[in-house]
């Protein structure tokens, strides 16, 4: 057993402030996941050395901080990208087809028919083209769909290796069906779909969001929906969460999961084997940047 004396968060509680540091106190490394990182944590940390990172996500630690104390990071990405990118396409058959709807119709006692639509021959948006947006890509082949893809590097190789057309954000909304967002959460992309940009969007076209809370304005989306300016949403994630607003969980066009998308077994198994490998090959975490 390579770590015999571990100490493990058995109870599950979500540590923050005095209690991360006194949970973390006296460890030369640790592992964390959803626990926010950053120099008023790490500042009464002189003992530790390297952090393995749970999950794909590092907006919840200060990779500048982590620096300024000599701590290393542990990391890989796209370990859970096969779980989220299923997803989506469930997602986008879904909410096309209508499902939520025509079962919502079913459990007050209706019978009628609910015309969708098909995912095959859609055009497909991905925001985001790294390693979930890529799997995506590859999922999406028998599907014969138009695919545009928005992103700050430019992968041409794969681009054209897989038929995928990069386009402005701006295009890409006006033009899918679907649109499916794979960002990190920084000053950069917040909001990356505000008001005006979501208001681009074609009458019958789907948004999903597995990725993180705060790229969407969930107010303008929240009217959107109401008045059926599109067909429909899936969120997996929240700017607040649980989220204390309850409209989207009760909108019949909408689709809410809480934050599901890494969570398949498979998924858990490889992100904690990475977060362990991560404690014995860590890196600069500016090299992250």
């Amino acid at each position: 057993m390579r770590y015999p004396d571990a100490k493990f968060n058995d109870e599950g509680l979500s540590l923050s402030g005095d209690s991360l540091v006194d949970f973390l106190d006296k460890h030369e490394k640790a592992i964390t996941a959803l626990e926010k990182i950053d120099d008023s944590i790490l500042r009464h940390l002189p003992d530790l050395k390297v952090i393995g990172k749970y999950g794909v996500g590092l907006d919840m630690i200060d990779l500048h901080a982590m620096k300024k104390y000599n701590i290393n990071l542990g990391w890989t990405g796209g370990v859970n990208k096969r779980s989220v990118s299923e997803l989506v396409i469930s997602y986008s058959i879904a909410l096309l087809h209508k499902t939520v709807f025509a079962n919502n119709e079913v459990k007050k006692g209706e019978w009628s028919q609910i015309k969708g639509r098909q995912l095959t021959d859609c055009i497909f948006g991905i925001i985001g083209c790294g390693h979930v947006g890529k799997d995506l890509v590859r999922l999406l082949q028998p599907f014969n769909c138009k695919i545009l893809a928005h992103d700050i590097l430019n992968f041409k190789d794969f681009y054209d290796k897989y038929r995928v057309i990069p386009v402005g954000i701006e295009d890409l909304i006006c033009q899918s069906d679907v649109i499916t967002l794979h960002l990190p959460l920084d000053k950069s992309t917040k909001n990356i779909l505000d008001r005006d940009k979501l208001s681009l969007l074609k009458n019958d076209a789907v948004l999903i969001n597995l990725a993180r809370g705060g790229l969407i304005d969930e107010v303008a989306l929240k009217g959107l929906l109401k008045s059926n300016k599109i067909t429909g949403a899936a969120l997996d994630v929240f700017e607040v969460e649980p989220p204390v607003d309850q409209s989207f969980a009760n909108m019949d066009n909408v689709l809410v999961t809480p934050h599901i998308g890494g969570s398949t077994e498979e998924a858990i198994l490889a992100m904690g084997m990475a977060a362990i490998e991560g404690l014995e090959n860590s890196k600069d975490p500016l090299s992250f940047l």
